[in-house]
C-alpha cells in the first residue's frame, strides 16, 4: 500500500473557495470486476462478461450529460471510473448521483464501477497548473489503458469524451484503446439505435439553449434558492419547514400545499398543510419535490378556494375561500422529484405565436400539476398530434418555465395504446417482457416433462395431502389461486384451522434475476384491459397457483382452537405439501353454507364419485365450510369490539364465456363467505406479523395504518348531519359504531356514500421496517390490530415475498439452525418499504386512470342529447360555492356538476322538474345550495338529493379527457324499463367493453392504413398479458383493490 495526497478545490455554501488536502492510499489489489482478469482479482458482485465486442469507458462529462443514454439496455460492458462518479457527485448533485448508483446496483445492467483512484498503477496525481477537468480526463484515460493491459489485450476499450483536445492527444496513443466522441461512437457502433441518436441530439440542443439563455437573460423571474447547507440549518432551528409539494390539480396555476415531512419539523406547532399561493411563491418547485418553506406573517395567510374549477382557468378575483390557513413560500428545493413527463406539442397556430425562435417550443404536460416545459426541437409541426415523453433539465431563476428535452414518441393523441402508454409513463411504470436470464431460472412444467414434488422437499416439508381437507374459495373462473383453507377436528376434540399460501420463495431465490425484477416491479399492475405481472406466468398461473387436484408447495399457518370458545391454544408455522381437494367459487360456498344442495352439480370434484362416497365427501365439505364460517364470525366479533372498520368498496364479479370473453358483469352481492375468507387471511397476516417481529424486532416488514387527521372528517360529519346522523371520530370504534347507525331505510345509498367518504378521509396503510419507529406506532387503525403485515399474496406483492423469507428465517431461528439467507437490515428494509409503497400508489393511480380512460372512450361516441345511456340518476354528496359533487350509481362515476356557468348564469328548475340556465345568483348553506334568478324564482339542491344528469365527454388535446356532468332535472331519473334501472354501477361495462374494443379496432385499422404500423408494433410492447377482450381480468382487479381495503 502506498500513501500519497489528493488536492481538492471546493466551495462553501457562501461560494468561498476552499483548498482541501486528503490522504490517499494506493493499492495493487483493487478488484477489476472483469471475467477476463488474469491476475486473480478478488471480484465480488457484478462481473463484466467476456463475450462483449468492447468495454466502454465514459469520461466525467459524458456521464454527467448523457447518463440517460448510457442507461439504454443495449449499452453493455460499461465501466464507470471512480473519477467520473465523483465528478457527478460533486458537480451534479444528489439526484443524478443516486441515479448513477441505482444503475450500478441493478444486477440486470452489465456495468460496473472501478476505483481507479485507489489502484496504484491507474492513479495519476494532478500536475501543477492543470485544470480539474483536464486532470479528470487524463486520469480516466490512464485508467482505461491500465484496464486494457490488465486484461492482456483480450478486450478493446473505447473511451468516450467530448474533449476534442483529448481525442487528438490520446486517439492513437495506445493500440486497443480508442478515444472517440459520443456522437462518433453512436454513429459507428449503434447506427440503427434511432432512439439513442434522437435523445443525443435532443440533449445537445438543450445544452446549447441553456448556454445561450444564460448569456442573454439577466432579469430574474424568481428568487434564488438558498444553498442546501442554509436550508438544513434553518430546518433544524425551526425557521424553515420541510415537506413535499403537492400541487392542486384543479387549480394548478395558483394553489399548492406542502405536507410536513420528517422529524425535523417537531419544533413547529403546525397540525395542517401549508398553503403555497401563486406560482411565484412556489419558486420553481415541481409537484413532488421535497422543499423548504418559510411561513408568511399571519396577516398574509390565505384560505383554500371553495369553488369548483375546470383545471385550465386562472383563479378569478372575488372567488370565495375557506378560513385562512398557514401560508408560506418556497425558499429552496431539498430534493427534486423530476421524472419522465408525457407532453403534447402546441397546435400549429399556437406554435407560430410562441415567438421569434420556432425551435424553442413550450410543450404542455399531460399532468395538470406540471408547468409547461420549454424544449428545443425542429419536429414541433410533425409531432403536434402525438403524445411525447420529455424530461426537465433545469429551471433557472431567469426563466418563467423549466428547460427540458424531447425523449421519445408514445403515439397519436386519442389512440388507445398511446393513452395507456401515457398512464404507464406518468406513473413511472416501466415493465418490459421478462428476460431470457429470468426465464432460464424458471422450473420446467410441460406435458413431456411435468413438474413433480421432489424427494428432497418431501423430507423437509410437512405433508398434508392425506391428512387435511384443503380447499380454496375464490371468484368463479379464477386461475391464480394463492391461498387455500383447511379445518379439522383433532384427537383431543379441539379444532385445527389452517391457512396455506403458495410457496413462491421456493422458486424465487433471493437476489436472483427473477427476484431483482420482482423487487423492482413490487406489485402486479392491473389496468382496465390488461395486467403486468410481477412474476412470470409459469409461477403466477401454474406452479404457484394452488389448483384443485394438483400437488403444490405451500407455507402454512395452523392454529389449534378450543372446541367451544374458538380461542387460540397454539400456532404452528412451516413449509408444507398440499393437494387442494376442491376449487369452490364464492356463490357455491355460500349456497352450501345456506343448505342449498342444488349447487352440488356445479362442483366437479364431487361428480366423479359414486353416490355413497359422494354423499360422505359432501357431508365432510358441508361441515368444513360451516365450521370455517363459525370461526370467522368469532374472530370478526373480537376485532369489532376493538373498533375494526367496515369500509365501502366497489365489488364486481365478471362472468366469462367458454372463450374467456366477457359474457356479463354482475354486481357481487355481499356474501358471508366473503368475510369468512377475508377473516382467515387477516388472522394469518396478524399472526405472521407477530412471529417475525418477535424473531427480528428491528428488521421485520410490517404494515401500519395510522389514525387519520381529524380535520379530514369535517366534510363527512357535515354530510351526516344533513340526514340527522352524528358521526363520532374520536376513535376507530366510535367511527365504526356511528357508521353502522347512519342508515336511511328509504335510501341505502346514503350509508354507502358515508362509508366511501370515511374511506377517503383515511390515511393510507403503508409498509415499514419495525426498526424505524416505536412499537406503539405499529397499530393498524382500520383492522384494529396491534401488528399486521401482508403474507397471503406473494404471487402479486413483493412485500409478501419478503415476509415469507422472514418467516422461514424465524422458523430456523427457533430450531437453532443457521439462517443462511442474508436478511435486509433496518436501513435497507426501510428503503425497500418506501419503494414498495411508491409502487403501490402508482398501481392504484394507474388502475383508476385507466378506468377513467375507458369511461370517457365509452361515452365519447354517444350523442348526449339523444342517447338514453347518457342520462342517469345521481346523488349529491358534497357542495361547493358554485356547484356540487355527484355520485352516479349506475356507472360508479364521481364527478362535479356546475350550478353556475362561465357566463354567470345559474341553473334553475322549472315546475315540471326540468332545469335550464338563467341569469341569477347562488347562495350556499351548510347542507344545501340555493339558486335564485333575476325574476325572483329559486331552486334548492340539498345533500343526498337524487337528480337526473346528462353525461358527455370534455375533450382535451393536452390532457386526459374528462366526464362532464350536467343536471337536467332536480328529480330522480325515471328509467325506461325496470331492468335498466336495476343495472349496477359496473353492469354497463359490458357494453363499454364492446364499444371501446370496436372503436380501438377501427382506429388500429385506420392507423395501419396510414402507414404507422411500425409505431404501433413498438407500442404493443407495453402490453404484457392482453386477453381476447377487455375487462376479462377485472376479477383480479377486485382482488387487488378490495383485499387491501378489507385486509389492510
Amino acid at each position: 500500500m502506498y500513501k500519497t495526497e489528493k488536492l481538492l478545490h471546493l466551495r462553501t455554501y457562501k461560494r468561498r473557495p476552499v483548498r482541501i488536502v486528503r490522504e490517499l492510499y494506493l493499492r495493487e489489489d483493487v478488484p477489476c470486476s472483469s471475467s477476463l482478469c488474469q491476475a486473480a482479482c478478488a471480484n465480488e458482485g457484478k462481473v463484466l462478461s467476456g463475450d462483449l465486442t468492447h468495454y466502454l469507458v465514459p469520461d466525467w462529462r459524458v456521464v454527467q450529460d448523457y447518463l440517460e443514454i448510457l442507461e439504454f439496455p443495449e449499452m453493455r460492458g460499461v465501466i464507470f471510473m471512480q473519477t467520473a462518479c465523483q465528478a457527478v457527485q460533486h458537480q451534479r448533485g444528489r439526484r443524478q448521483y443516486n441515479r448513477l448508483r441505482a444503475l450500478l446496483r441493478d444486477a440486470r445492467r452489465e456495468c460496473i464501477s472501478f476505483a481507479n483512484e485507489f489502484q496504484h498503477y491507474s492513479y495519476l496525481p494532478r500536475e501543477k497548473g492543470e485544470s480539474m477537468e483536464k486532470w479528470q480526463t487524463r486520469c480516466i484515460y490512464n485508467a482505461s489503458v491500465w484496464y486494457y493491459r490488465h486484461c492482456h489485450g483480450q478486450m478493446p476499450v473505447v473511451m468516450l469524451t467530448e474533449d476534442e483536445e483529448a481525442i487528438k492527444a490520446y486517439g492513437s496513443e495506445t493500440g486497443g484503446v480508442f478515444v472517440i466522441s459520443f456522437r462518433d461512437y453512436l454513429e459507428s457502433f449503434w447506427p440503427d439505435l434511432k432512439a439513442a441518436h434522437e435523445l443525443y441530439e435532443s440533449i445537445l440542443q438543450s445544452q446549447r439553449e441553456r448556454e445561450s439563455e444564460s448569456q442573454e437573460n439577466h432579469g430574474k423571474e424568481y428568487p434564488e434558492h438558498l444553498p442546501l447547507e442554509v436550508l438544513e440549518a434553518g430546518i433544524k432551528s425551526g425557521r424553515y419547514i420541510q415537506g413535499v409539494l403537492n400541487v392542486n390539480k384543479h387549480r394548478a396555476q395558483s394553489e399548492a400545499f406542502v405536507r410536513l415531512q420528517g422529524t425535523s419539523n417537531k419544533k413547529t406547532d403546525l397540525q395542517s398543510d401549508i398553503l403555497i399561493h401563486s406560482s411565484r411563491a412556489r419558486n420553481r418547485a415541481v409537484h413532488g419535490d421535497v422543499v423548504a418553506v418559510e411561513l408568511l406573517p399571519r396577516a398574509e395567510w390565505k384560505g383554500r378556494t371553495c369553488a369548483l374549477s375546470d383545471n385550465e382557468m386562472e383563479e378569478k378575483a372575488g372567488e370565495p375561500h375557506a378560513e385562512p390557513m398557514p401560508t408560506g413560500r418556497v425558499v429552496g428545493v431539498i430534493q427534486k422529484n423530476w421524472r419522465d413527463y408525457v407532453a403534447t406539442f402546441p397546435a400549429k397556430e399556437e406554435t407560430q405565436s410562441q415567438g421569434k425562435n420556432a425551435l424553442k417550443i413550450l410543450v404542455t404536460p399531460w399532468d395538470y400539476r406540471i408547468p409547461k416545459i420549454r424544449i428545443s426541437t425542429q419536429q414541433a409541426e410533425t409531432l403536434q398530434d402525438w403524445r411525447v415523453v420529455v424530461r426537465i433539465d433545469s429551471w433557472d431563476s431567469t426563466s418563467l418555465y423549466p428547460n427540458g428535452h424531447f425523449v421519445r414518441v408514445l403515439g397519436r393523441i386519442g389512440d388507445l395504446e398511446a393513452e395507456i402508454a401515457t398512464i404507464l409513463v406518468e406513473n413511472s411504470i416501466s415493465v418490459a417482457p421478462f428476460s431470457e436470464a429470468q426465464m432460464r431460472e424458471m422450473p420446467v412444467d410441460t406435458p413431456k416433462e411435468p413438474w413433480q414434488v421432489t424427494p428432497e422437499e418431501q423430507l423437509v416439508r410437512t405433508d398434508l395431502r392425506d391428512t387435511h381437507l384443503v380447499f380454496s374459495i375464490d371468484p368463479k373462473g379464477c386461475e391464480d389461486v394463492d391461498d387455500t383453507l383447511s379445518v379439522r377436528t383433532l384427537a383431543n376434540g379441539n379444532l385445527e384451522l389452517g391457512v396455506h399460501i403458495a410457496d413462491v420463495t421456493h422458486f424465487v431465490a433471493a437476489n436472483s434475476y427473477t427476484d431483482i425484477e420482482a423487487r423492482a416491479r413490487a406489485t402486479t399492475y392491473y389496468l382496465a384491459d390488461r395486467r403486468y405481472d410481477m412474476l412470470p406466468s409459469i409461477l403466477s398461473a401454474d406452479l404457484c397457483s394452488l389448483l384443485g387436484g394438483a400437488d403444490r408447495y405451500a407455507v402454512s399457518v395452523m392454529w389449534e382452537l378450543d372446541r367451544e370458545t374458538y380461542e387460540i391454544k397454539k400456532v404452528w408455522y412451516g413449509r408444507t405439501i398440499i393437494c387442494s381437494a376442491y376449487k369452490l367459487f364464492y356463490e357455491a360456498a355460500q349456497q352450501l353454507l345456506d343448505g342449498d344442495l342444488t349447487v352440488v352439480d356445479e362442483i366437479p370434484e364431487l361428480q366423479a364419485l359414486d353416490s355413497e362416497m359422494g354423499q360422505a365427501r359432501l357431508e365432510e365439505l358441508l361441515w368444513a365450510v360451516g365450521k370455517l364460517t363459525e370461526i370467522a364470525r368469532h374472530m370478526r366479533a373480537k376485532r369489532d369490539i376493538c373498533g375494526a372498520l367496515e369500509l365501502e368498496g366497489v365489488e364486481v364479479r365478471v362472468q366469462l364465456d367458454e372463450r374467456k370473453n366477457i359474457a356479463d358483469l354482475i354486481p357481487k352481492q355481499p356474501l358471508e363467505v366473503h368475510e369468512t375468507v377475508a377473516e382467515c387471511m387477516i388472522l394469518a397476516n396478524h399472526w405472521v406479523a407477530t412471529k417475525i417481529y418477535e424473531s427480528f424486532p428491528h428488521q421485520a416488514l410490517l404494515r401500519l395504518h395510522p389514525p387519520p387527521c381529524q380535520e379530514f372528517f369535517s366534510e363527512l360529519r357535515e354530510c351526516a348531519e344533513a340526514k340527522g346522523f352524528i358521526i363520532s371520530t374520536r376513535s376507530n370504534k366510535a367511527l365504526a359504531d356511528s357508521l353502522d347507525k347512519a342508515n336511511d331505510p328509504a335510501d341505502p345509498l346514503v350509508n354507502k356514500l358515508l362509508r366511501s367518504m370515511a374511506t377517503q378521509a383515511m390515511s393510507n396503510a403503508q409498509y415499514f421496517s419495525s426498526g424505524s419507529c416505536p412499537e406503539e406506532e405499529f397499530y393498524h387503525y382500520g383492522l384494529a390490530l396491534d401488528k399486521y403485515t401482508h403474507f397471503t399474496s406473494p404471487i402479486r406483492r413483493y412485500a409478501d415475498i419478503m415476509v415469507h423469507r422472514l418467516l422461514m428465517a424465524a422458523i430456523l431461528k427457533d430450531k437453532k439452525t443457521e439462517v443462511r439467507e442474508t436478511l435486509f437490515g433496518n436501513k435497507d428494509l426501510e428503503e425497500l418499504c418506501a419503494h414498495i409503497n411508491a409502487r403501490n400508489r402508482a398501481a392504484q393511480h394507474s388502475q383508476k386512470q385507466s378506468t377513467e380512460l375507458f369511461q370517457c372512450m365509452y361515452f365519447r361516441d354517444k350523442n348526449p342529447e339523444s342517447d338514453e345511456r347518457c342520462v342517469t340518476d345521481a346523488i349529491i354528496y358534497s357542495l361547493r360555492t358554485n356547484g356540487a359533487l355527484l355520485f352516479l350509481p349506475r356507472y360508479g362515476i364521481k364527478g362535479a356538476a356546475y350550478l353556475r356557468n362561465k357566463e354567470g348564469a345559474v341553473i334553475t328548475c322549472l315546475p315540471d322538474g326540468h332545469c335550464e340556465w338563467r341569469p341569477g345568483s347562488l347562495q350556499r348553506f351548510q347542507n344545501r345550495i340555493v339558486s335564485s334568478t333575476s325574476n325572483g324564482s329559486s331552486s334548492s339542491f340539498t345533500l343526498f338529493d337524487h337528480v337526473t344528469v346528462r353525461i358527455s365527454v370534455q375533450f382535451s388535446r393536452c390532457h386526459a379527457d374528462r366526464i362532464h356532468l350536467e343536471i337536467i332535472r332536480n328529480q330522480p331519473y325515471q328509467a325506461p324499463t325496470a331492468e335498466l334501472w336495476e343495472q349496477s354501477s359496473s353492469l354497463l361495462k359490458t357494453d363499454l367493453v364492446k364499444e371501446v374494443t370496436r372503436s380501438a379496432e377501427e382506429a388500429q385499422l385506420a392507423q395501419e392504413e396510414a402507414a404507422v404500423k411500425g409505431v404501433r408494433e413498438e407500442l404493443q410492447e407495453y402490453c404484457q398479458s392482453q386477453g381476447q377482450s377487455l375487462y376479462q381480468l377485472l376479477e383480479e382487479v377486485r382482488n387487488l383493490a378490495l383485499l387491501d381495503v378489507s385486509a389492510g
